[in-house]
């Protein structure tokens, strides 16, 4: 739907927006497939918030039939680094969010930034400052408006070796039009005269941005809402680019993620780099899920959904511009559900696959892909991600399990326990090695003692796993084997006879 036009004015400027006023369209012509840009910089690892404003922009390209375009903007040297674009590539791979053009750098577009800069000099938008930080400070810190106070605008300094600033118009006001937050109203007397390039010529982000949008004809950006007070910036410089008649881009700025403090999410102080997610096993799909109802929600009001099922009712019109709650806990239920929406041939490929790569102590001489293959669909009910699988099923290819010892200090005082061990070594020995059968012979040892079912195997399932929970116990010592199952109920004996006070 096609936004309704508003005014907006640009005053103070030379030339064609001299006193003028412009209208600030706000939207683009709906019959043009849209086209959408991702434009992150590699300046550390892939942030969730960046994670979550590159799939936005994916599904409304993908549900509009648009362009989604990949941009890296590396043209600040001091904290770019190579191995973060690297990043960025991998973690837009791992999400399955395929891009149609690019990626561009912004650094190879520098020709570009340099030709935006000389027009807008020669049209009289920028001027030549030669103040430093400390300058600024001394002579504004008494002033009730933060920012620059435009002491050179007037001074006719040279433009070689020093800093640009645009001439924001004294009066009037700029509007953004955004789908989320509606109309949002930048008085033009509380914006300094921002700086577009350093004293070397580098173009800072708000022109480089800019520029590159024009030339990319970007029709909708779709962004993070810290990002929202550059974008009256970006406005002026639109149009002293472009003109007043150009149409400016739909606007949508993505409400904060925040976490359970409702604070603003900190690298410092929360999981927030999708690296850490992609490591502990998160299915792809449920973290895209997850993300996609950070701001958003599907009309039915439904929360676990298929790709394609987000991609049919994704709508810029229906994210809340109220900050979005990042919860790991709920991230982590969802991405269960949809490791048990797989099939069990599927979950065994991608698990098994997962685990290959994983930081796992005993994976390099033990674990083998055929026996995992055997249990994996006994613990596919039972995990959350793909890294509680580790402690699940070690103990199949470990030699000796790894105990937890507070169950052994536990068992070893209970009088029950070594009767237990001793009854299970005498029934296993010779019962049917079947899991049926072993959780019969189980369930009549425990009748024997007056003990139920749970209580009579807890000792056997520490003997053997090494933990108090874990998978099917009888359908574990089925796969493991009698000889195995006998072995580790023995050492297990001896280890709780050492452990028993005397």
């Amino acid at each position: 739907m096609r936004p309704a036009l508003d005014s907006w004015s640009l005053r103070d400027l030379p030339g064609a927006f001299l006193a003028q006023e412009l209208r600030y369209v706000g939207a683009v012509d709906t019959n043009t497939s849209p086209r959408v840009r991702f434009a992150p910089s590699p300046t550390g690892y892939f942030h969730v918030g960046s994670a979550r404003t590159a799939l936005f922009n994916w599904l409304f390209a993908r549900r509009n039939h648009g362009t989604f375009i990949l941009r890296i903007e590396d043209t600040d040297e001091e904290r770019g680094r190579e191995e973060w674009v690297s990043g960025i590539l991998s973690a837009l791979a791992w999400l399955g969010l395929e891009y149609d053009e690019g990626p561009y750098r912004q650094s190879e577009r520098s020709a570009l930034h340099a030709d935006a800069l000389t027009r807008l000099w020669d049209g009289g938008y920028l001027y030549a400052c030669g103040c430093n930080r400390e300058e600024v400070l001394e002579r504004t810190k008494g002033n009730q408006t933060p920012g620059y106070d435009g002491h050179c605008r007037e001074l006719g300094l040279a433009r070689e070796g020093r800093a640009l600033r645009f001439r924001t118009p004294r009066d009037g006001i700029t509007v953004v039009k955004d789908v989320v937050r509606g109309l949002v109203e930048f008085p033009h007397r509380a914006m300094e005269d921002f700086v577009v390039s350093k004293a070397n010529g580098s173009p800072l982000f708000v022109l480089a941005n800019v520029v590159d949008d024009i030339d990319m004809g970007i029709t909708h950006v779709i962004r993070g809402e810290d990002l929202l007070p550059s974008t009256p910036k970006g406005i002026l410089l639109w149009k002293a680019l472009e003109g007043s008649a150009v149409e400016l881009p739909v606007f949508a700025h993505l409400p904060m993620l925040v976490n359970e403090k409702r604070q603003k999410l900190s690298k410092r102080r929360d999981p927030v780099s999708l690296e850490y997610f992609s490591e502990q096993g998160y299915l792809p799909e449920a973290f895209c899920n997850y993300l996609s109802l950070l701001g958003w929600s599907h009309p039915s009001g439904k929360e676990l959904m298929t790709m394609e099922e987000i991609i049919q009712s994704f709508s810029l019109e229906d994210i809340n511009h109220s900050p979005a709650f990042f919860d790991v806990v709920k991230l982590t239920h969802m991405n269960g559900e949809h490791i048990r929406l797989l099939d069990a041939d599927v979950f065994a490929a991608r698990s098994s696959a997962w685990l290959d790569t994983a930081p796992v102590p005993w994976a390099r001489d033990h674990f083998d892909m055929d026996t995992y293959r055997r249990i994996a669909h006994i613990v596919q009910e039972r995990v959350a991600t793909l890294a509680e699988i580790i402690p699940m099923v070690d103990f199949f290819f470990l030699e000796s399990p790894i105990y937890d010892q507070a169950a052994i200090e536990s068992l070893a005082t209970n009088d029950t326990t070594r009767k237990i061990v001793t009854m299970a070594l005498d029934i296993y020995s010779r019962c049917t090695w079947a899991p049926d059968a072993l959780h019969e012979a189980t369930a009549a040892m425990g009748n024997e003692i007056a003990l139920k079912l749970s209580r009579a195997q807890a000792p056997v399932r520490v003997a053997v796993t090494g933990k108090r929970v874990g998978p099917p116990l009888f359908e574990s010592m089925a796969i493991l084997g009698r000889e195995r199952v006998l072995a580790r109920l023995h050492a297990f004996a001896a280890l709780v006879a050492r452990t028993t006070p005397e």
